[in-house]
């Protein structure tokens, strides 16, 4: 029997003149996706094609990656985000849920259990930068925001994944 598809929520975030966030991308969060197996998320994400990973925490200040989308997955403990710059969503998280950012979107962890801790990766293992929102880094940025390919994989479903249709230009 095959496992039912997770709750799934998308946000979507405006350009606050900081933080440029995606205008074309929403968020998608998949709640509770690896509830039962958050250990195994850096390999699922690599299985799928989303490399390049690592497993920390999420930095306490705003920051974004314009030149790669980027999953999140929560291995460990809990935290509350907030997404899409000082004015974006505040997001409890848990164990098992996985965020996709697309590239530009602002991310901030406000508060955290000890014990929290997360997989990144990346589309197709790209490289990925350090926006802050600081003067001068913009016209950059949005150009690379521009020009980030969507991703042929789902981190977690493959080929067959939501996100895929969700983020349909």
């Amino acid at each position: 029997m095959e496992k039912p598809m997770p709750e799934i929520r998308t946000y979507r975030f405006e350009d606050d003149d900081v933080i440029p966030n995606n205008p074309q991308l929403p968020v998608v969060v998949y709640i509770g996706a690896m509830a039962e197996r958050p250990g195994e998320m850096e390999s699922v994400f690599n299985r799928n094609n989303w490399r390049n990973s690592w497993i920390n925490g999420v930095f306490g200040y705003h920051h974004y990656h314009s030149n790669a989308h980027e999953v999140l997955g929560v291995v460990s403990g809990s935290a509350v985000l907030q997404l899409g710059g000082d004015e974006g969503e505040k997001i409890g998280v848990h164990g098992g849920d996985v965020l996709v950012l697309p590239a530009g979107t602002g991310h901030k962890r406000l508060t955290s259990s000890v014990d929290f801790s997360v997989a990144g990766a990346y589309p197709d293992g790209m490289d990925y930068n350090l926006n802050t929102g600081a003067a001068g880094e913009r016209p950059r940025a949005l150009e690379e925001i521009a020009r980030v390919p969507l991703p042929e994989t789902d981190p977690l479903y493959g080929e067959d994944g939501p996100l895929l249709n969700i983020w349909k230009r």
